[in-house]
């Protein structure tokens, strides 16, 4: 069977077959590092991990590209027209490019703690200004985009009009037609300098208070949140590539805008195959700031959010997304998180006890017993080769720990399975739970020693309020030396990272 995967833009499962054989171009979008990531930034990057790692077991050569966006990104669906780095630089009294090392290396650290690959390549939108303006300049020389007030706007009525005969319409991703558009469109700041309310901005003239700025043809301004990403996956994968990828809440408006740019300046759609995550809702509602549902991930691992009980460790969060179909809903609870930690250990005991199952060389015939493993095991390829699906990868994994565990324990004739088929579960689940999952088994037993950091948290949280900083110091110190970090935050929650 051959990979078959989901295709955002036709809306249908089609057999993957990449441009240049035995090679692939991935383009992900990667994250604003205006802030801390959240629960919700974890299953795109988790996903697309899978998904880089799977491709590579396959034999092919992968080119994943995951872009950093450092500037811009003015909300063209919010109340007003917003850089999120330069407002929260504002906020939190730092440069805006200290603000950006600041949350990149956290959103770093946050991949390694998931045990995420590093993308091939991890270029920054500040990094990228020529490129963006060059784009730009081309879409205004091909009468697709008009400057007003030195700012420059794409003109999405004309491109429609010109690409709906071609078969390439603006909302040929989203499904949406321009009245639907105009129907959804929010007032925002500056509307009047548009032709027509659904044109989006390419550059921004940078107002006398704005920090980012940058010299362009038009004045000093900032790029557009979407114009970086086609830029960059021009740059790096050419005018047309593999596979773009995140999260389904960017199809509209990011994607789609994407997909005209590009087409304009290259004459073709960029990508063949777009795939997009579902959401976490959090107890069956949407997470957002307003329902005070986010949930950082530091809070994740440190079990402060108030919704939370414990810490848990990010193997548990990794293995809760995969259970879960990546285009289906996941709902997060405490109480779910909880049941994924005790699966994941009953999963990785049994992974443990197969891997210490000695295999003679006796041959043997085969039993019913073989037969029933051989075939689950058989499906973990078709189940990935259909769109991805761990989910029931891992729900074949766990009908075969019963098998292995009985087997560790004497509990089956030891010639319940041929060596053959021993051997091909200790290969197979290897790939499978470390290689394609990357799961790894240091979150097993860790329950013992988050009572304990979550006890010295406490104890030190009682020292300073009696003012007795020198234990209050003294845990924080040797902690630091453990390789665990405590942060004070200013709701006076104290939450930890394991380095």
């Amino acid at each position: 069977m051959s990979l078959r995967v989901h295709n955002s833009l036709s809306r249908k499962k089609e057999t993957f077959k990449s441009i240049t054989d035995g090679h692939v171009g991935m383009y992900v979008c990667g994250p604003t590092v205006s802030g801390e990531s959240h629960l919700g930034h974890a299953r795109p990057f988790i996903t697309f991990d899978v998904i880089y790692r799977y491709l590579l077991s396959l034999g092919y050569k992968v080119r994943y590209v995951r872009n950093i966006t450092d500037a811009g990104h003015f909300e063209e669906e919010g109340r007003e027209a917003e850089d999120k780095i330069s407002s929260k630089a504002v906020i939190e009294k730092l440069e805006p490019m200290e603000l950006v090392q600041k949350y990149t290396n956290l959103f770093h650290w946050a991949m390694t703690q998931f045990n995420n690959l590093p993308p091939s390549i991890e270029p920054t939108a500040t990094g990228h200004i020529v490129e963006q303006i060059n784009m730009i300049e081309e879409i205004i020389k091909d009468g697709y985009a008009y400057v007003a007030n030195g700012s420059v706007y794409f003109d999405v009525e004309k491109y429609n009009s010109d690409f709906s005969k071609k078969g390439q319409p603006y909302g040929l991703l989203s499904g949406r037609n321009i009245e639907e558009q105009q129907d959804t469109t929010r007032e925002l700041e500056n509307q009047d300098e548009k032709r027509n309310k659904n044109d989006f901005a390419l550059w921004k003239n940078a107002p006398p208070e704005h920090i980012m700025r940058w010299k362009s043809p038009w004045g000093e301004g900032f790029p557009g949140w979407h114009i970086e990403c086609s830029a960059m996956s021009t740059k790096y994968l050419g005018d047309e590539f593999d596979i773009h990828g995140g999260g389904m809440d960017l199809i509209f408006p990011h994607h789609e805008c994407e997909i005209a740019q590009s087409t304009v300046c290259n004459h073709k759609t960029p990508a063949r195959y777009w795939l997009h995550n579902n959401m976490i809702t959090i107890n069956g509602r949407k997470m957002g700031k307003s329902y005070n549902n986010v949930i950082k991930l530091s809070e994740l691992f440190g079990g402060t959010h108030p919704l939370l009980t414990q810490a848990f460790h990010p193997m548990t969060i990794r293995f809760f997304i995969l259970q879960t179909h990546y285009r289906s809903t996941l709902d997060f609870s405490n109480e779910a998180l909880i049941a994924a930690e005790k699966g994941l250990k009953r999963l990785w005991e049994g992974y443990e006890n197969l891997q210490k199952l000695r295999v003679t060389s006796n041959q043997q015939p085969e039993t019913e017993t073989d037969s029933k493993a051989l075939k689950l095991l058989g499906e973990f390829d078709e189940f990935m080769d259909d769109d991805f699906n761990t989910a029931k990868v891992l729900a074949n994994m766990f009908e075969l720990v019963p098998i292995i565990n009985g087997l560790k324990n004497k509990q089956l004739e030891a010639d319940t399975l041929s060596p053959s088929t021993i051997q091909s579960l200790q290969q197979k689940f290897k790939i499978y739970l470390e290689d394609i999952f990357g799961l790894r088994g240091d979150s097993v037993d860790n329950e013992q020693l988050n009572g304990v950091l979550q006890l010295l948290i406490n104890i030190r949280k009682e020292a300073k309020a009696k003012k007795d900083f020198v234990t209050s110091d003294t845990i924080r110190n040797e902690l630091i030396k453990l390789g665990v970090q405590l942060k004070d935050e200013k709701d006076g929650t104290v939450s930890y990272s394991v380095n």
